[in-house]
Formats: structure tokens, C-alpha cells, sequence
């Protein structure tokens, strides 16, 4: 992306994203006229930061016949309350005039419309690997829905319009989280990217009919490298065109609620290199951070909380924004934790990210600032259920407490997080090339266990061995979580069934998180 590497190995993300600014405006500026940053269609976005931005040139963006265009990619996701909010997101090709969202109780009714808002992302020659380019991203946050409700959308703009008989077949449609207690599914992985493999998941996935997925990060792959270096890395921004259309057959009825890994900071667009992402996707703007940490959020469906996190802010191995929180998003993380176990309507409480606290893959294993600042977190307030990405495989603990093993969990067994400990998946074989274990694989049906796995943790000083105990599953192949959450009566015991699915269909793993209900 344009930094020479000698120095991209020792800048943050804020200092790449500072010498790509003054670089490229100085190139545009030689090459003729500054324009001030987002002034004009086709101006680049920068989340936060468009007044302080760099002056440089984007190309020239003129509309064309509306008719012409279609919209694509779209993905939802939800607000901060999920029984009333909902945020759709699509692209368009070209610069088009009025964007809009039309939205109903029946695909005959979609009298209610609603203009939406357009963000431009302009990537010069030079910062990657395509020539000059725009893209388009569209948003419509919707406010004061129904809970438990089923609605039909048609996104457009002038010259479309999905209300149009010959059009029909553009309609999207969701629902928001109910009002009150009631079991659903929700799916999980990370690390999906472009591929035969991510597309085959996401069609498993849309056979679940989930209530919403989680992606626990590296989301599209723009940049192939992930190592939070602005260096030739092969950096593409186009390769989200790509993402987005594979994830739309799910996500256009899906909530698609992202959280951000070490292959999603892209230096170029803004000081915490999310200045991309935040002009792709919507989420709930209840974080503690949302300059800096846009990926985190909360959110509460049914009788079960969900937090994102951002495990860039305490990574050691991949430090580009290493301490960019000043250590505020774990003061807020804790006080989500005793919101959230005070509150008589919520039983489980799931967190997902992306770097890995327990995992024995050779590539990345286990970060040592994860469970530096937040395994003890995890443990204090009985989390039922960490999900990370950022290995490229299945693997699933035993229950853990202490860095020890409280109880061992076989295929098929409960575990009780109030009394016993915490559960981790790591779950990020959705479509990237497969990483690689120590031991075995062992899984359901194909059992081959061990006492001990050869694996290591990264720490500020540098990868450290460790011998681990609580290696349970391990699967290298393509893969995703389904969660079903059964709720009960008060005083009985509600449940999150977990179960790792292969890309065949097959189960390879299951296991149940028990909780008595408030």
C-alpha cells in the first residue's frame, strides 16, 4: 500500500496512514489541483476526520441513467436495539442520484421510503495494486420497527425503484429481534475472504436460518498480508466488491455483525486504518470508542447479550494499533459485563473477536495480551462463550479457569460457566487456505485424543512455548458454529447448544453451556 517496508515495520496504523496521506497529496497535488477530502462526489471518506484530512485530488464522478444501474451486495445489520433498529447497506457500481429504501409488511405494500446515504471511498494509483478507483456504498438506517417482525425492503435510487412490478424480484426481507424471551440460532465464524469455500459456507449458513452470523474478523481479505503494514502487500480495495456479492445471498436477510481482525486495517483511509470498513458497514454505536474502535458494540437478542471486540488494541504479535484505546475499551468491556449479569432478562452472555486466547494452531496460537487484559474478565463475570477467528481451523477447550483446565468437556457433555469456568471456539476456517496443527485432528466421529499439544503464546516479549491440556477438538477443514439458544422458565436451565458444522454438512463437534435462568 505504498510505505516502504523498512518503514512499515516499525510505524503504527496512524503513522502509514499519516505518510500515504502526505505522499499522495503531494503526487496529486504536482499533478494538478487539490480538492479538500470529501467536498466533492467522489472524495474519499474518512470516518471522524474529513476536516482534519489532507487536501488531495479524486477523479472526476459523473452519474449516469439510474435506470441502468442496479444495486448489489447488500448486507444488514443491526442497531443498538435489534427489536426496533436495523441498518441496510448495498453498493452501486457508479455514482447514482437520490438513493433510497423502500420498506413494508408486504412486497405489495412498500409505500414508506426513505433516503438513504451514500459513502465514497476514492483509492488512488499506487496505494495496492488496481489503477484509480471509486466505489459507492449505500446505507438506510431504519428506526421504530416492530419486534418479532418479518418486513420487505427494495433498495434504489432515481431511476430505479423496487416498488416497480419488473423489479419485484429485488426484494429483500428480515426481522427484528423479538420483544421477549424465545429460542433462535445464531451462526459464527472468521476468516472468510474470496473463495469456493467461503461461498459453500455461506449457503450451509443460510440453510440454519440463523436470526443473525457473527464474522469474528479478517473480512474480506483487501489485504492479503495482515500484518497491519502499509508495504506492497498486494492491497486491493475492489476485492470487497467481490466479498460483498459472495455474502449477500445471506446477509441481504441476515444480520451480518462484523467484528475487526489484523487483515482489516487498511492504512490508507484513516488513522486506525477501519476508515474503509466504517464506509462498508453500519454497526451499533454504543462502543466505548467509535474514532478509534468502530468494531465495538454490543447488542442484545432475545435473552442472550453479544460483545464485539477489537483484539488489534491488545495484540502483541500484530502490533500496528497496539494500545490505541488507552485501555478504554476494556473499562468498557467490564462494565458491559456487569450491565448485562445485573439485567433479570438476560441469561448468556457470548463475546467475539478476533485474535485467538486459547488455540494451538502453528500460524498464530494464542494472544498473550488477550488473555492479559481480558481472560480475567471472561472468568469474573461467567462468560458462557468466547468465538475467534484468526487461525484458520476448528478447535474447541475444555472448560478453563485460571489457565487451567476445570473440567474436561467430551463431545456431546454440558458445561456450567457460573460454577465451572469458560468455554473458547475458535472457529475461523470459513473460506481462507487451512493452517495447520501439532497434534491430531480429533473430532466427532474421528477421535484421536491426547494428553498434551505442542503449541505457543505471543507476549510482548516475543513467542513463548507452552505445552497445553485443554486442547478438546481440533478440525483442519472448512467450517462454521451454529448456536441454538433455548431459553426456560425461571429457576430452570436455559442452554446454548453448540455445534461446529462442516463445509460437507457434517457435525464435528457438539457440546452444551447451561445456565439457570433469571
Amino acid at each position: 500500500m505504498g510505505v516502504p517496508e523498512q518503514l512499515a515495520d516499525r510505524m503504527s496504523m496512524a503513522e502509514q496512514h499519516e505518510y500515504l496521506r502526505a505522499r499522495f497529496s503531494r503526487r496529486t497535488m504536482i499533478r494538478g489541483g487539490a480538492v479538500t477530502l470529501g467536498a466533492v462526489t467522489g472524495g474519499a471518506f474518512v470516518p471522524g476526520a474529513t476536516a482534519q484530512a489532507t487536501p488531495m485530488a479524486a477523479p472526476r464522478t459523473e452519474t449516469v441513467d439510474g435506470a441502468l444501474v442496479a444495486p448489489f451486495g447488500r448486507h444488514l445489520a443491526y442497531g443498538s436495539d435489534p427489536r426496533t433498529e436495523m441498518t441496510v447497506s448495498w453498493q452501486v457500481p457508479v455514482a447514482v442520484k437520490k438513493p433510497f429504501i423502500r420498506i413494508g409488511a408486504h412486497p405489495w405494500d412498500l409505500s414508506r421510503k426513505i433516503d438513504a446515504e451514500v459513502r465514497t471511498l476514492y483509492t488512488p494509483a499506487g496505494v495496492g495494486t488496481s489503477a484509480d478507483h471509486n466505489q459507492y456504498y449505500v446505507h438506510a438506517k431504519l428506526t421504530h420497527l416492530k419486534p418479532g417482525k418479518t418486513y420487505y425492503y427494495g433498495v434504489g435510487h432515481q431511476g430505479f425503484d423496487p416498488a416497480a412490478p419488473h423489479l419485484v424480484g429485488t426484494l429483500g426481507t428480515f426481522t427484528t429481534a423479538p420483544a421477549h424471551k424465545a429460542p433462535f440460532t445464531f451462526t459464527a465464524f472468521g476468516d472468510q475472504g474470496v473463495s469456493y469455500h467461503g461461498l459453500a459456507n455461506d449457503s450451509l449458513i443460510l440453510g440454519q436460518n440463523p436470526s443473525f452470523h457473527l464474522h469474528a474478523g479478517d473480512i474480506a481479505y483487501a489485504d492479503p498480508a495482515g500484518q497491519g503494514k502499509s508495504a506492497d502487500t498486494g492491497f486491493d480495495s475492489r476485492v470487497w466488491d467481490q466479498f460483498l456479492a459472495q455474502t449477500e445471498s445471506v446477509a441481504k436477510s441476515v444480520p451480518w455483525m462484523v467484528s475487526y481482525g489484523n487483515h482489516d486495517m487498511e492504512a490508507w483511509y484513516s488513522p486506525n486504518g477501519y476508515g474503509g470498513e466504517e464506509a462498508r458497514f453500519t454497526l451499533p454505536d454504543n462502543g466505548p470508542d467509535k474514532k478509534n474502535l468502530p468494531g465495538v458494540y454490543s447488542f442484545v437478542h432475545g435473552n442472550t447479550a453479544i460483545i464485539s471486540l477489537d483484539p488489534n488494541d491488545v495484540s502483541y504479535e500484530i502490533p500496528a494499533n497496539l494500545g490505541i484505546s488507552g485501555g478504554t475499551q476494556t473499562t468498557w468491556f467490564e462494565g458491559q459485563l456487569k450491565r448485562f449479569r445485573a439485567r433479570h432478562d438476560i441469561d448468556f452472555v457470548v463475546v467475539f473477536f478476533h485474535h485467538c486466547a486459547y488455540c494451538t494452531s502453528t500460524a498464530h496460537a494464542s494472544e498473550g495480551g488477550v488473555r492479559q487484559e481480558w481472560v480475567p474478565l471472561f472468568e469474573k463475570y461467567t462468560v458462557d462463550l468466547v468465538i475467534n477467528g484468526h487461525n484458520h481451523q476448528y478447535e474447541r477447550t475444555d472448560v478453563i479457569k485460571g489457565n487451567k483446565v476445570t473440567k474436561k468437556l467430551p463431545i456431546g457433555e454440558t458445561a456450567y460457566p457460573e460454577t465451572e469456568g469458560v468455554v473458547y471456539v475458535t472457529a475461523g476456517a470459513a473460506g481462507r487456505s487451512l493452517y495447520a496443527f501439532t497434534a491430531p485432528d480429533s473430532y466427532e466421529g474421528h477421535l484421536n485424543e491426547v494428553d498434551s499439544v505442542a503449541s505457543f503464546i505471543n507476549t510482548k516479549d516475543g513467542k513463548v512455548n507452552e505445552t497445553v491440556d485443554w486442547s478438546r477438538v481440533r478440525y483442519l477443514n472448512y467450517s462454521f458454529l451454529r448456536v441454538d439458544v433455548e431459553p426456560a422458565p425461571r429457576g430452570h436451565w436455559a442452554k446454548l447448544k453448540v455445534s461446529g458444522i462442516a463445509e460437507t454438512g457434517d457435525r464435528i463437534d457438539h457440546f452444551t453451556v447451561a445456565r439457570k435462568a433469571k
